[in-house]
């Protein structure tokens, strides 16, 4: 009695948690599965960044330096720093920031030193990967603590599910999509939960540990007052210092050099991040990060060299508990070299999309079924709303993607338009099914023609790069670029399984009669 009790009291908070938050889970998780290949999208959406990898150890003097010079044209630099090519992306990203507050960044050919033209979109690096732990909403840090909830809420639902489901491990093996729909969405709900359940509890839990200081700041604040960056420069052997006032221009040290000290201090380890503070000044230093790549953890085990002496700084390994939140942030971010564990994780993202958007349709099917009028509006709303965060999100993807391609490439603006266009679809497809569901005389929520609309855009996306940019996969492939036939073909795939579940929903249109509610 008392586990029938327990079960019925979780199944309120799987089923309140899951229908109040599934909307920016979805986002949340279909954003960081893209992320997974967050640098492989960036080249298909950015080919001027198609080049061959430049070889040998990484010099910034002779494949950095330079393109600093012309990307500061003279300015007095308050800093800069770089993003070394790598086994994933063989450009390099420069960002300066002048003295006078001007911000600029550009990518470079490391083969020359010479900086690419203008990349016109922000790519997945700094579109789809910002929106999936901060939903681009940055006032106040809004998007912070909205992804913060929904992630302690997925949390609940998780173990919750867990608890309710007497039949885990029976239901593992159980999917009929020749079903009923509500019966085909409980069986895909109970297959994807399962499935990816101890990733989700991870991907989840490591979220929330790598903003804690946002989100748990008490400890923060009652060793550090006031001084949250005191508390980082301690708890993650950070280093910082003023610009001096004294005038003059005292010369920068050889990088090289400090790079060759940080490589023989790690071992085997290759820099990976290179940033000069205060540059030409008497306080100025470097700070140069390990790659990741080889490893799990995210402890870039930074050393800070003097800039004008080129003498370490600082250098200390990570205490206990911060080598363990870096642990999780890399666990979290998969930026190892892993190929089928990052395949893996990308299916799990996308099992977590699965989950999420088949418990609204299973919590809508069954909300209209038993409360034929007084539940049809609830029901119709939260239809709504999944077509708009699962459907409409992939719409919205893609219609960013046919538009990167569409748009001339010395378009001023690109990238916004890009970002409009993306908008503009993703509301379009929450209008259109607001539409469907609030105004016509038989309310229906428009899968099908939203599932076909996925399928001819997923199916425009590939021949459009080639016409583009002249990169048919079998040219990609001979040019050194495999990812950028890879992604096209993910996009026919994608094409292929939107068509497919567009006539497997014609079919089940046909053989049904219409109920009046808002599930077919």
């Amino acid at each position: 009695m008392a586990l029938r009790e327990l079960r019925q009291s979780m199944l309120l908070v799987h089923t309140w948690t899951g229908v109040v938050m599934a909307s920016v889970l979805i986002v949340v998780f279909w954003m960081g599965s893209l992320s997974v290949f967050d640098r492989e999208i960036d080249r298909w959406m950015m080919p001027d960044t198609r080049i061959a990898a430049a070889p040998g150890p990484v010099s910034v003097e002779r494949q950095v330096l330079p393109a600093v010079a012309v990307l500061a044209h003279g300015k007095a630099l308050a800093e800069w720093s770089v993003f070394l090519q790598g086994p994933r992306s063989p450009v390099a990203r420069l960002q300066i920031e002048a003295l006078d507050g001007e911000e600029l960044s550009r990518q470079i050919d490391p083969r020359s030193a010479t900086l690419l033209p203008e990349a016109g979109s922000y790519g997945a690096t700094s579109f789809f990967f910002p929106m999936h732990y901060r939903l681009h909403l940055s006032f106040a840090g809004i998007g912070y603590w909205v992804v913060g909830l929904a992630s302690m809420a997925m949390l609940a639902a998780l173990v919750s599910g867990v608890i309710i489901h007497a039949r885990i491990f029976k239901d593992f093996f159980v999917f009929r999509p020749r079903k009923a729909l509500q019966r085909s969405a409980l069986d895909l709900h109970n297959v994807s939960g399962v499935l990816a359940l101890p990733f989700h509890f991870m991907i989840v839990l490591s979220g929330l540990v790598i903003l804690f200081s946002i989100y748990f700041p008490a400890g923060m604040h009652a060793l550090y007052p006031g001084d949250r960056q005191g508390f980082l420069n301690e708890a993650l052997s950070l280093y910082q210092r003023e610009r001096s006032p004294e005038p003059g221009i005292v010369a920068m040290a050889p990088i090289d050099a400090m790079l060759d000290t940080a490589r023989r201090a790690w071992g085997q380890g290759e820099p990976s991040y290179v940033r000069v503070r205060h540059p030409g000044n008497r306080n100025s230093y470097v700070e140069v990060s390990r790659a990741t790549a080889d490893r799990v953890s995210l402890d870039e085990q930074t050393i800070y060299f003097d800039g004008a002496s080129g003498q370490v700084l600082k250098y200390v390994p990570l205490k206990p508990a911060a080598a363990l939140q870096r642990y999780l942030s890399g666990m979290h971010f998969a930026l190892f070299e892993h190929w089928p564990l990052r395949w893996l994780y990308c299916a799990a993202g996308l099992a977590g999309c699965v989950m999420l958007a088949s418990g609204l349709i299973l919590w809508s099917g069954k909300r209209a079924a038993r409360h034929a009028k007084a539940g049809q509006r609830g029901a119709r709303l939260v239809l709504a709303v999944a077509c708009f965060s699962t459907t409409g999100l992939l719409i919205a993807t893609l219609a960013m993607l046919v538009a990167n391609r569409l748009l001339p490439a010395g378009l001023p603006d690109k990238a916004l338009l890009e970002v409009l266009l993306f908008l503009l679809a993703w509301a379009g497809s929450g209008i259109w099914a607001g539409v469907a569901l609030f105004w016509r005389r038989r309310p229906d929520a428009p899968w099908l023609p939203q599932a076909w609309c996925i399928a001819m855009l997923a199916l425009a996306a590939p021949p459009l790069n080639w016409l583009s940019t002249g990169d048919f996969p079998w040219h990609a492939v001979l040019r050194g670029q495999p990812a950028v036939a890879v992604f096209d073909l993910a996009l026919w795939l994608t094409a292929g399984l939107a068509a497919w579940a567009a006539l497997r929903l014609r079919q089940h249109q046909r053989q049904a009669p219409r109920t009046g509610g808002a599930h077919a």
